[in-house]
């Protein structure tokens, strides 16, 4: 058990004991537990609980301690199932919504009896939620846009959750005294960035029927419907909205029924097209000869040799395209977590993030980083709480000593997230721009300049030789705002002439540049920064995310300007100056 899924578990029981207005006491200490657990993210927690050293940690107490003991042992919460079995199915669904946490749910059904979304929205247009003290008009329209959201997205998660709902299951099923593996596929295991259903595949072993685990877990605790899939197979759906595809297999058929699972259904198609090349049959679970016999396959890696390829990661098998490279050999040498050096876009308090210079720095060392780019809101971004000049000023100076202080075992570096206005010229005059070591460019209002004005836009802001990385350069807010219409391929190519790097924004609503139009920004020489877009020391555990993405997008260090040194971000920066 990792300490981020029991993180994640800690913190639900949190929401649930406020949504069923239990001691808020209570609440409180299981949250601060979850923010133990993540303080040390660990992916085993079992050899720190039995030196105890989990007990150890402030915010860790008897009752909290018992539940992370439970998720290690058995990978399940029997707490954290008996209150979701205590609580209205409505209710649970009231979760997903953005700044509705359960304390103001739990006030909101008992002042209105609102036991669903549907109710909740009656309750928005009839006037009846403004009645309750602190739901004022904002509020009410900011759960009214909340609630047209999720509607939208239907049961869509995004990634992070995806992978923390994942690890939790994952863990579940793999708890079960029959099971003697389980991992997850699908969507989640190709990191693609929205995610409907989590797939897991389990082995059983050879003596228990897999149908028999199926149905053991579809009559777990907290379970909403189940579907039959065929054998072997069912869709559960529990009470939060969490959709889960089980198949359970005997051992022996486990690597092929896990690639299978794992897909996309273009790389399916393509390796079963290179099976028949080479006289084999990709038939189920199973890689038969043309005599009628079968070859034993224990892992992928044995699936892909047998085809006379390299294995392939799972975030590549998307289009099909990624076989053919794997046959010609020219599978890219993805970037991984140990090569980033540094990150270039964190905002402080100096605008609106929640720590002070030295704070991020701390945190980006503790990473094993060697600088961080603090990026703070321009002046245009007043609502932001941009930076006037003299606030510039002071932030270098507050900078500069604490360089002094570090003495070149760390570096920070000074930037800005200067606004790109209307007409394409950066925030700030020439002399100011001047000042900074680099300088992020951002699109921040007018989204509806769509077309050529956009476009134009973009490409005066990146002719600007101040200019050393655009950010998240579509403007897309992943299952609530569209990117904004303009020529991309233009952008690309004037970011390649200029030397400017193209921003991948991590943050998990971001994710802009989207993984498709990566591949063809590497195809054009284009650099790809990594923006965590942090606005608190915890925003920095972006990068990961963005990392997971330049994978996806075939990047390899190379592409990335975070794998530079600070000397080699400033030559980067201050090359076409």
């Amino acid at each position: 058990m990792d300490s981020r899924t029991a993180a994640h578990v800690l913190s639900r029981i949190a929401a649930l004991l406020e949504l069923s207005g239990g001691n808020p006491f209570k609440a409180r200490a299981y949250d601060g537990a979850a923010r133990a657990l993540r303080a040390i993210d660990t992916d085993d927690l079992a050899p720190l609980l039995d030196s105890g050293a989990i007990a150890e940690l402030s915010g860790v107490g008897p009752a909290t301690l018992g539940v992370i003991r439970e998720l290690v042992e058995t990978g399940e919460s029997s707490y954290l199932e008996r209150l979701r079995a205590s609580i209205p199915e409505g209710l649970l669904e009231l979760l997903r919504l953005p700044r509705l946490g359960g304390a103001k749910i739990h006030a909101l059904h008992e002042a209105l009896g609102i036991t669903s979304l549907d109710e909740l929205e009656e309750a928005a247009r009839s006037g009846r939620l403004a009645t309750v003290k602190g739901f004022g008009p904002k509020s009410v329209q900011a759960i009214l846009g909340g609630i047209e959201k999720l509607r939208a997205a239907g049961d869509l998660m995004l990634l992070p959750a995806a992978l923390a709902e994942a690890a939790r299951l994952r863990a579940s099923v793999a708890g079960h005294p029959d099971v003697a593996r389980a991992e997850v596929a699908g969507a989640v295991r190709r990191n693609v960035e929205v995610v409907r259903d989590i797939d897991i595949v389990a082995a059983c072993r050879e003596d228990t029927n897999p149908d028999a685990v199926v149905r053991s877990m579809a009559g777990s605790p907290g379970v909403r419907r189940v579907a039959g899939r065929g054998p072997g197979a069912a869709t559960i759906t529990y009470v939060d909205g969490v959709c889960l595809d089980l198949r359970c297999v005997h051992e022996g058929d486990f690597a092929i029924a896990f690639w299978r699972a794992t897909g996309s259904e273009a790389h399916r198609a393509r390796i079963a097209e290179r099976a028949a090349e080479r006289g084999f049959v990709l038939d189920g679970d199973t890689l038969g000869t043309a005599a009628g016999g079968q070859l034993a396959i224990a892992d992928e890696e044995d699936l892909y040799l047998a085809l006379g390829l390299p294995w392939i990661p799972p975030e590549l098998r998307e289009s099909g395209d990624e076989v053919a490279a794997a046959r010609d050999d020219a599978l890219p040498d993805l970037l991984r977590d140990e090569q980033i050096r540094g990150v270039i876009h964190c905002h402080t308090r100096y605008s609106d993030g929640k720590a002070s210079v030295a704070e991020m720095a701390a945190a980006a060392r503790e990473r094993g980083w060697s600088y961080i780019g603090i990026s703070d809101h321009s002046q245009a971004a007043f609502y932001a709480g941009g930076l006037k000049r003299d606030d510039v000023l002071r932030q270098h100076e507050e900078i500069d000593a604490l360089n002094a202080s570090l003495g070149g075992s760390f570096t920070v570096l000074k930037g800005i997230e200067a606004d790109i206005l209307a007409d394409g010229r950066l925030d700030y005059d020439e002399e100011l721009l001047d000042r900074f070591d680099f300088v992020v460019g951002s699109v921040h209002n007018r989204f509806g300049q769509n077309g050529a004005p956009m476009t134009e836009r973009i490409l005066r802001a990146l002719d600007d030789p101040h200019l050393t990385v655009l950010a998240h350069p579509t403007g897309r807010l992943l299952l609530s705002r569209d990117p904004y219409d303009f020529d991309m391929i233009a952008m690309l190519e004037k970011a390649a002439e200029r030397g400017v790097a193209v921003e991948l924004n991590a943050d998990p609503h971001r994710l802009d540049l989207d993984w498709r139009v990566l591949r063809d920004a590497k195809r054009l020489g284009v650099t790809i920064a990594i923006g965590p877009d942090a606005h608190s020391t915890r925003g920095l555990d972006n990068t990961a995310l963005g990392v997971l993405m330049a994978r996806k997008g075939w990047l390899s260090a190379g592409d990335v300007l975070n794998t530079r040194d600070a000397a080699g971000v400033l030559a980067f920066a201050r090359k076409g100056r």
